[in-house]
């Protein structure tokens, strides 16, 4: 493994991090968008603000992470990347803030008016912003983005076919994550009334993003025939595996396995960004720039790869204790817990 390679394999553990974790966020606010009206919503969204409050801010770290180390270690895409594709990137940033904003001041408001109008504010913003992410990597995963500055079509580039699926099967990805997620959430913290709608969201947000899966097939091998070629040769093997563990997530979700359905929807999810990375490499801007064409001096690399290693040392652990603080045991006041 060169160490370009080994920089970016890096960065993917983080750019998976983010779709995992930054995903079920972003979902939790699509869900908290679907929850009903006020009165009738309302357990669901204390049980969201709930599972959000500890982490949602600090899963942006694994994004800054990707951004880092790709504008570092691999200029060349990053810069065709950014100047290409900078309408849904900037749409996406902005996203990102009316999100962090409205979660915000719906919480310190008491006026009926505000808390909905911020309430709205963060749940389309939790909706648009993995949809427009998702057309940023359709439309890397379909060659869209030639090397160069603002060398592609700034609007082709991200409004086509390969993006449009790539953006509504974030969304649907990020909605399936947080209704398993906040299954188990619901458990530990005995909001059993609110479990059952909870639970039925996940079956349908599950066989909703299979049928989008099969549809795009189509899609792909019409729009996208490098990335179809990828996916259906090297990477094939970590695509039926994301199907298999789709399909066992949904089982145990339908078993009222909570913990075993999240961990199988993290492994499906995990293996199709390891389809992507598998399906166009060596090519970081597929069948135009290469890992090794796009990577950076060696000094640059080595001292990346050192940064990398101390930094994750510190960031880790510090993470991977926030998130278990967090869920240890119920904190919120349990909710008609005599309906299960």
């Amino acid at each position: 493994m060169s160490l370009a390679v080994a920089v970016l394999a890096v960065m993917w553990v983080g750019l998976t991090a983010y779709a995992l974790f930054g995903g079920a966020d972003f979902g939790a606010g699509f869900w908290d968008l679907f929850a009903g009206n006020a009165e009738r919503g309302a357990p669901q969204r204390r049980l969201i603000e709930h599972s959000l409050g500890p982490v949602w801010e600090a899963n942006h770290v694994w994004l800054i992470f990707v951004l880092v180390v790709l504008w570092t270690a691999f200029g060349p895409a990053f810069a065709a990347i950014a100047s290409t594709l900078y309408i849904p990137l900037t749409l996406a940033a902005f996203g990102m803030i009316a999100r962090g904003s409205a979660f915000a001041f719906r919480k310190t408001v008491s006026s009926f008016r505000l808390r909905r109008f911020f309430g709205a504010a963060f749940a389309f913003s939790s909706v648009v912003t993995p949809f427009f992410l998702g057309t940023i990597a359709g439309g890397v995963a379909s060659g869209r983005v030639p090397p160069g500055i603002a060398a592609g079509n700034v609007i082709t580039s991200w409004l086509n076919p390969t993006s449009i699926l790539g953006g509504v099967l974030a969304v649907g990805a990020c909605a399936y994550l947080a209704a398993v997620f906040l299954c188990e959430d619901a458990v530990r913290e005995d909001a059993w009334f609110v479990l059952p709608a909870i639970r039925a969201r996940a079956m349908g947000s599950a066989i909703g993003v299979g049928v989008v899966a099969l549809i795009g097939i189509g899609v792909l091998r019409a729009d996208a025939p490098a990335l179809f070629a990828g996916l259906t040769g090297r990477a094939l093997p970590l695509i039926i595996a994301s199907a298999v563990a789709g399909l066992a997530s949904f089982g145990f979700v339908v078993a009222r396995r909570y913990l075993a359905a999240r961990l199988a929807a993290g492994i499906a999810v995990t293996a199709v960004l390891l389809g992507w990375a598998a399906g166009q490499y060596p090519y970081l801007l597929v069948g135009q720039l290469t890992i090794e064409q796009a990577a950076a001096g060696r000094a640059t690399l080595v001292a990346m790869l050192v940064v990398l290693l101390i930094g994750s040392a510190i960031l880790v652990p510090a993470l991977w204790y926030l998130y278990t603080l967090f869920q240890s045991g119920p904190t919120v006041k349990p909710v008609r817990a005599d309906h299960r």
